[in-house]
């Protein structure tokens, strides 16, 4: 059975080693038939929460108007959500966290839904990749029922590209595939 996927893209470099890991993703859940969709959140307007409360008091859209109102209706849509960063200094980078932040007007909205994580450090040691990781987790533990599927390490990949020809690559292709 066909799979609605929303890849979400942190990266602010197109072609950085989390985008790459994102792309891969996406080329084996489009071979296994799967509908795939991949948004590069450095090409969005979303701006920060400002906690003004309109969401969650008065049960009205965001105040905001930007983007984040289209990337929460594919987020609800979506079977699957794969979401990657690059690290920095061992937590997810700023597109992903302001996105995360943002979902606040309609999180309750996303249930049931299977999550892959993929996370490119310079770093190579998984094991230091725990604190991103807990940072998705934070988001997914106030959702009903997700599902952790996945999780793609790129350590060791500093410079654009690194992470080419990695194990990192063929996980993220396979875990794709297997959606």
């Amino acid at each position: 059975m066909s799979k609605n996927v929303l890849i979400l893209s942190g990266s602010p470099r197109k072609g950085g080693n989390s985008d790459l890991l994102c792309e891969q993703f996406l080329l084996g859940a489009e071979e296994a038939g799967n509908q795939v969709e991949k948004i590069f959140l450095r090409d969005k307007a979303i701006g920060y929460c400002i906690g003004c409360g309109t969401c969650f008091i008065t049960k009205k859209s965001c105040s905001i108007k930007d983007d984040m109102d289209d990337i929460l209706d594919k987020m609800i849509a979506a079977d699957v959500i794969v979401m990657g960063t690059p690290v920095y200094f061992y937590t997810m980078n700023g597109q992903l966290k302001t996105l995360i932040d943002r979902t606040c007007a309609r999180y309750t909205e996303i249930n049931d839904k299977d999550f892959y994580f993929i996370v490119a450090a310079a770093d190579d040691s998984e094991p230091a990749m725990e604190r991103t990781l807990e940072g998705f987790r934070g988001f997914t533990s106030c959702l009903e029922r997700p599902n952790e599927k996945g999780v793609i390490y790129g350590t060791g990949a500093w410079n654009i590209g690194d992470i080419k020809g990695s194990k990192a690559m063929d996980q993220a292709y396979e875990m794709g595939m297997a959606v």
